[in-house]
């Protein structure tokens, strides 16, 4: 692992929050690394699945943009398996690995397992995602909804 990880090339303060660092995007395929803190764990003192799941997807969407950096990607469908508990031990941080495994024009088919740091398979998801363009702004614009009361 390198001592400064890669940009996601956005920013998303989710991920931020979480801590996620990239440490692999290039042709197809991404590896995220998740050094644990104590937030991240549930009432069994484990990796959430939650934190599990958001790390799979980012791993995967980091695969698919890794093949065309200036779009973006959007979660369509996400499938997980959970083999074994994921605890970040002395022997070092869970890493999702993440491949594409095929693409169209507008659409990414990808997988990734979460290892810890023995190597030991934690998890493994499989993901579509839809390719959208970035737009100038940075996003879509919101339109706030306005409920009207009597």
């Amino acid at each position: 692992m390198s001592d400064s990880p890669l940009s996601f090339g956005v920013d998303i303060p989710f991920v931020n929050l979480l801590g996620f660092e990239l440490l692999l995007f290039a042709a197809g395929r991404s590896e995220v690394c998740l050094p644990a803190k104590p937030e991240h764990l549930n009432s069994f003192a484990v990796t959430h699945g939650g934190v599990l799941m958001t790390l799979l997807d980012v791993t995967m969407a980091s695969a698919a943009r890794s093949v065309c950096p200036e779009m973006g990607v959007v979660t369509i469908e996400m499938k997980t398996s959970f083999m074994r508990p994921a605890i970040q031990s002395d022997h070092g941080p869970l890493l999702a690995k993440g491949e594409l495994m095929h693409r169209t024009a507008t659409m990414a088919f990808t997988q990734a397992s979460v290892f810890d740091g023995r190597g030991h398979l934690c998890a493994h998801a499989t993901g579509t995602f839809k390719y959208l363009k970035r737009l100038a702004t940075g996003g879509r614009s919101v339109h706030a909804v306005q409920i009207a009361t009597d």
